[in-house]
């Protein structure tokens, strides 16, 4: 079958996607900064992001940033939480290592850290107060980025790409090991055919 031009992009895209591999965002109060994360997690292939509104008043991530991020929610698939405990029982059932991002006195440096699990979660928090104390407590590692200027802390938006672009940096050494697979790669073909 002879594949038209929309349907060799997607095919491509989906080779693209990162299996094992999930953003969480906690309490993420302005919905422009969550659709800037959306659009970096399309642009690394990360499919999938969770969304936990435990403190904040709770958005549809289908409907933000149609224009500010080029619809990139459209691409993506979505998980909603109602309390940070819920989520990371979920993905600590299913075999995901839990990295905060959080200045601590724990923090390990991200760039002199070896991210090559099979199943990633990383959890970004709220603009102000970061993430809570038991997202924290519940990490299996706490990173963050080394910051050489006066100040010591980025928007969320931007954490987070740096963050999905390291994790995605280290795994292009054996990409293979991190790609779908083919069920769920055709799975996922069908449905962006839908969209």
């Amino acid at each position: 079958m002879k594949l038209n031009k929309r349907q060799k992009k997607i095919r491509t895209v989906v080779k693209n996607r990162q299996a094992g591999f999930v953003v969480v965002l906690e309490d993420i109060h302005d919905p422009h900064n969550a659709a800037a994360i959306l659009r970096t997690c399309d642009a690394f292939g990360v499919q999938d992001v969770c969304f936990i509104f435990e403190k904040e008043k709770k958005y549809n991530p289908r409907k933000i940033g149609k224009s500010s991020s080029s619809s990139a929610n459209k691409w993506l698939s979505f998980k909603v939480f109602n309390s940070t405990q819920d989520c990371l029982k979920v993905l600590k059932k299913t075999g995901y290592e839990i990295i905060a991002t959080a200045l601590t006195q724990k923090s390990k440096n991200l760039f002199k850290t070896k991210l090559l699990y099979n199943k990633i979660a990383l959890l970004v928090g709220n603009e102000h107060r970061g993430l809570s104390d038991f997202a924290i407590k519940s990490a299996d590692q706490i990173l963050a980025i080394p910051m050489q200027g006066m100040v010591q802390s980025l928007n969320v938006s931007v954490t987070a790409g740096i963050f999905i672009y390291e994790i995605v940096r280290q795994r292009q050494k054996n990409i293979n090991k991190y790609q779908l697979n083919p069920k769920s790669a055709n799975k996922l073909e069908r449905d962006f055919r839908k969209r």
